[in-house]
């Protein structure tokens, strides 16, 4: 199930990268649904996703520990 939770999220901000101040709020939103190790995942893909979309590097600032 949290699998799915996780799978879910990233769907959502793939959805939403059109729009850094949104995408920034669904961040902050997975950020307290997702488990801690998912958000461990979350900051790589995050990584992974702002080397094309380097206006969504804001939101790292959420998952800093």
């Amino acid at each position: 199930m949290a699998r799915a939770m996780f799978d879910y999220t990233k769907t959502i901000l793939e959805k939403v990268s059109f729009d850094a101040n949104l995408f920034c709020r669904e961040v902050q939103k997975a950020i307290s649904r997702l488990l801690p190790h998912e958000v461990q995942e979350l900051r790589i893909w995050l990584e992974g996703k702002t080397d094309n979309n380097p206006e969504l590097l804001g939101c790292l600032v959420y998952l800093n520990p």
